[in-house]
């Protein structure tokens, strides 16, 4: 019974000694802000304890290519629905591979005509965030509106989908897509524990997250090496003046205790170079996995 206790209190004091150790990190975080010139917004929690923490958490925000995680995720509804199957097979056209536009498919196949499964279109979307298997997989499940009311279905409320990829070639329409840190993170979460898809497609997409391998300067360099990052990217151009519409990094980070911590992080309307810019992400990341790592 004493070692009960003694368990009990240890594990108290670890849950209040990160809980009185967010006032610490929010400066921080303000600090790292303060000197960018970025609106940045922010939404952290452990998953296991509920700790959160945000700074413009329910600011809207451009969500760029991390919408396909949002679009996975209406994907893998219908293969939990028995609508689709993962070895299932799309014949592809030449003219579903858009010039212009980063597709990793279209580098490989650049003819197209050919075949290929739900789950290499998922791979090629998710894991590379290939702008053409994204479409082609928007088109195979009835567009954004069907992804608009899976989300909202799940209690995602601060979530609005109306551009595919192409149509995100246009300046104007890469604000429309947007959501906020807080619903990403609460999405996040929920996905996390298995609350959106069933048991075998959470673990099949969670997965193809820590595939990811774009951003490697981004979330992933605040991180030590060898961190378990599940995590979606996405970012915009620049436009004549220099200003880029959006920079973002979204994810499920592994703490070393095994719990789990969930970081949204997402800029919007960026002077930076590409590369400070970068940094900005991969330094949140590091605060916040110091504040999470203390003993």
């Amino acid at each position: 019974m004493k070692k009960l206790i003694l368990i009990f209190c240890i594990s108290l004091l670890s849950i209040q000694t990160f809980a009185q150790n967010l006032p610490e990190l929010r400066k921080e975080l303000n600090q790292i802000i303060a000197k960018n010139n970025a609106t940045v917004g922010i939404a952290i929690k452990e998953v296991e304890s509920k700790d959160t923490l945000s700074i413009n958490g329910n600011m809207k925000m451009p969500m760029m290519s991390v919408f396909k995680f949002h679009i996975a995720l209406a994907v893998l509804n219908e293969v939990d629905k028995g609508k689709l199957s993962l070895n299932q097979k799309f014949f592809i056209k030449k003219e579903d591979l858009k010039d212009d536009t980063w597709s990793p498919i279209r580098e490989e196949f650049p003819n197209g005509n050919m075949d290929l499964t739900l789950d290499q279109l998922l791979r090629y979307t998710v894991s590379q965030s290939d702008n053409n298997g994204c479409d082609i997989l928007l088109e195979l499940i009835g567009g954004t509106q069907t992804v608009q009311k899976f989300i909202n279905k799940v209690g995602i409320k601060d979530f609005v989908i109306k551009m595919n990829e192409d149509q995100m070639r246009t300046w104007e329409n890469l604000y429309i897509n947007t959501t906020t840190p807080i619903a990403t993170t609460d999405l996040l979460d929920k996905f996390y524990k298995g609350k959106v898809l069933k048991k075998a497609t959470t673990k099949y997409l969670y997965q193809l997250m820590v595939e990811c391998s774009r951003g490697t300067t981004w979330m992933k360099a605040g991180l030590p090496e060898g961190t378990e990052l599940a995590h979606r990217t996405g970012l915009s151009g620049t436009n004549e003046n220099n200003l880029r519409a959006a920079m973002n990094d979204v994810g499920i980070i592994k703490l070393p205790n095994g719990k789990h911590l969930i970081l949204s992080i997402y800029l919007k309307n960026i002077t930076e170079s590409r590369e400070d810019t970068e940094k900005i992400i991969a330094e949140i990341t590091k605060a916040t996995w110091k504040n999470f790592t203390k003993k």
